[in-house]
């Protein structure tokens, strides 16, 4: 939520001022309700239309998230609500455009048929990683992916120490948002485009629907005592 890469990621679809999306509101970038709109104004009387990202951790200057609906969770985290409608009649109230907001959600985790190939072996890496150092008795560690080259794009597997990782985010370097706040720059396109390489569709059965494996869920032998709770 403090950390803009999916809204980032969203920007490699438009290599044009014209193209969209026309603005990204990123998390470490304060919210300016006045020249969000004159923006909006902008690139609706240029292009005709605007097309907004905008990441749920969006902030005020305040520094309060504006889909902040009073309730946190158990790490004590504040819990989001929808900002994309709160933008959209933020847009129709003071600038009197029609709207479409869209919340990608479950429906962009479970897209594992439009995945990059390059996504997919990630994640089988990872996945492997992390059952090898539980065979081989490692703790308190998670699988990583360190990037090694970007011509080509070269990658590998360690371990990272839990105590580094846990509850920490790493948000997008100011490097990578445009000046005007609004957009990525050729630095985060750059880092993120090998991301998107290759195609890896699941094979697909003659009902046309995807093929997943189905996994056979066998339980492994406990190792430790039964948990008991005193009193």
């Amino acid at each position: 939520r403090h950390a803009g890469w999916i809204a980032a990621a969203a920007g490699l679809a438009g290599k044009s001022a014209d193209e969209a999306p026309h603005i990204i509101l990123f998390p470490e970038i304060p919210f300016d309700e006045a020249a969000f709109l004159a923006t909006v104004k902008a690139t609706v009387e240029r292009v005709g239309w605007c097309t907004v990202v905008v990441s749920e951790g969006v902030r005020n200057k305040e520094g309060k998230f504006l889909s902040e609906v009073g309730t946190r969770d158990a790490f004590g985290h504040a819990q989001l609500g929808g900002v994309a409608p709160l933008l959209a009649d933020l847009v129709k109230q003071k600038l009197g455009y029609k709207y479409h907001w869209a919340l990608p959600d479950y429906l962009q985790r479970s897209a594992r048929h439009i995945a990059s190939k390059t996504d997919v072996e990630h994640a089988y890496a990872v996945g492997k990683a992390g059952v090898e150092y539980a065979l081989a008795g490692k703790n308190a560690v998670m699988p990583v992916i360190v990037r090694t080259g970007d011509a080509p794009y070269r990658w590998k597997i360690e371990a990272a120490p839990l105590g580094k990782v846990a509850n920490h985010e790493k948000t997008l370097p100011k490097s990578y948002i445009r000046r005007d706040g609004y957009g990525i720059t050729e630095a985060a396109r750059r880092y993120l485009e090998p991301l998107i390489r290759g195609e890896d569709p699941p094979p697909s059965g003659k009902d046309g629907l995807p093929k997943y494996v189905r996994l056979k869920n066998v339980a492994v032998k406990k190792k430790l005592p039964a948990y008991l709770i005193d009193g």
